[in-house]
């Protein structure tokens, strides 16, 4: 007799277990957009909570050792215990609210455009 195994639907696997994420707009400027997201400089870091999207970088050694110095100095000075992934959505929030703020003249434009 062959045994069966029912496995999950894709629905299954693949369903939202959190609220649904906020509407983006694929055009900042328009007025609508506004409504709905708010600017990343209130928005700010997610901070820690269950992180449904995953996204890879790679880093030269280098840059890995900096997030790693960067870490270690923020858990021996103001003696906060960050992992990586927590400092690193950090930065990005910076520099997102920063490029919101100021546009052009903005440090990630800045250096972007040195590349």
């Amino acid at each position: 007799m062959p045994r069966r195994v029912n496995l999950p639907a894709a629905d299954d696997l693949f369903r939202r277990t959190g609220e649904d994420p906020p509407k983006v707009r694929a055009v900042p400027d328009a007025p609508e957009a506004e409504e709905e997201t708010a600017p990343a400089a209130k928005r700010g870091p997610s901070g820690r909570v269950k992180h449904d999207e995953k996204m890879t970088v790679y880093v030269t050694s280098d840059e890995l050792l900096e997030i790693e110095h960067a870490r270690l100095a923020l858990r021996s000075g103001p003696g906060l215990a960050v992992d990586r992934g927590r400092l690193v959505r950090v930065a990005i929030s910076l520099a997102l609210a920063d490029f919101e703020a100021n546009g052009e003249a903005s440090e990630l434009v800045r250096r972007l455009t040195e590349e």
